[in-house]
């Protein structure tokens, strides 16, 4: 990073944060290996990760982080298994903690010269003490793959945001949780700061000038309210939000909470979104512990939109609705029960790289 760099705040230079459906160049997946993620129900991970990386691959790069040469040849195994086309997979060789590339990962930003990365600081949802490894994983893609990157800091701190926490539409409007960010007894991710202090982070490093605060996440995530399993823009105008029926389930009030806020919710040129909502799945429980089930944790590829799946009467209708709002990709679902034992599904494992 130049000098300049860390004095000019990227928006001055024209960055911004690429919606997910705009031209990918790559997604970024770290290719799973701890098992203690899945405890007791790791043997299917590795397949539904090599169905992810083959519909990925058809159309855009799909770039894999591995722990070692050895780790590279299993994987492999796996992808050819599944008839998996390597020609567009490449591997990267970097020790990590975990996978979940998209709240370790660096957030892209584009401007009219091309790709830069602005490397948040990682802590493990603040709440997992082995993270240090995974931390290293903007640096480590800036040096192999040469973008300038930017280091965010407010208040002479190094400020804390995995991906997962935040939705946005490529215009200038930004989503989250109050829950996630600003909640000082849980979690806590930076200490002290207010909504004010979010949102010239997101302006100064992001280019975001419109931050819509939601309250509570699902109920199981354990990342203490990411907005990925709650709700997502699908175009510039059109959100999707989850929505539970059952009075008597405990995402249902949360749930009606954000819904109202909507009332007032308007888009960075002052319009009112369209809103649009998703069922939540029946809940899913393993051992005793409620999962962060959502239909909301999808990804737009270049090739096709990625939708988890629970074995439940409600997977078709979210196809269906999501379907109806995407249009240019085809919407398929992924088998995720067994996933969603990690605690993450397909938003979670993936990260988008945009295209120059």
């Amino acid at each position: 990073m130049t000098r300049q760099d860390s004095i000019i705040p990227p928006s001055r230079l024209g960055y911004r944060l690429p919606a997910e459906w705009e031209r990918h160049e790559a997604t970024w997946l770290g290719w799973p290996h701890n098992r203690s993620d899945w405890p007791g129900r790791f043997a299917p991970i590795p397949w539904v990760y090599a169905e992810i990386v083959r519909r990925i691959s058809a159309g855009e790069k799909a770039r894999i982080v591995v722990e070692s040469k050895e780790h590279e040849r299993q994987t492999r195994a796996v992808l050819k298994s599944v008839n998996v086309d390597v020609s567009n997979v490449e591997f990267f060789t970097l020790k990590t903690d975990r996978g979940w590339t998209r709240d370790s990962g660096p957030q892209f930003v584009k401007n009219e010269d091309g790709i830069a990365q602005v490397n948040f600081k990682f802590n493990g949802w603040a709440k997992y003490p082995d993270y240090k490894k995974d931390r290293s994983l903007p640096g480590f893609i800036s040096k192999k793959l040469g973008f300038k990157s930017f280091l965010p800091e407010h208040k002479g701190r190094h400020v804390v945001l995995e991906g997962g926490s935040i939705d946005y539409n490529g215009n200038g409007t930004l989503l989250t949780t109050e829950e996630c960010l600003l909640d000082e007894n849980v979690q806590t991710r930076n200490a002290g700061f207010q909504k004010e202090d979010y949102e010239e982070v997101f302006r100064d490093y992001l280019g975001i000038t419109n931050v819509r605060w939601l309250g509570k996440g699902i109920v199981g995530d354990d990342t203490h309210g990411h907005v990925d399993d709650l709700c997502r823009f699908v175009n510039g105008k059109t959100l999707l939000l989850v929505q539970e029926k059952n009075p008597t389930d405990a995402n249902y009030r949360p749930l009606q909470e954000n819904r109202e806020r909507f009332q007032d919710f308007r888009l960075e040129d002052g319009a009112r979104p369209e809103v649009a909502f998703l069922p939540m799945p029946q809940p899913v429980i393993f051992k005793g512990q409620r999962l962060p089930a959502s239909y909301a944790n999808f990804y737009i590829s270049n090739s096709a939109v990625l939708v988890p799946t629970f074995d439940d009467p409600n997977d078709r209708v979210a196809l269906g609705i999501i379907a109806e709002l995407i249009t240019d990709r085809p919407v398929i679902g992924i088998h995720a029960l067994d996933l969603v034992w990690g605690l993450g599904t397909l938003h979670c494992l993936t990260h988008d790289q945009p295209a120059p």
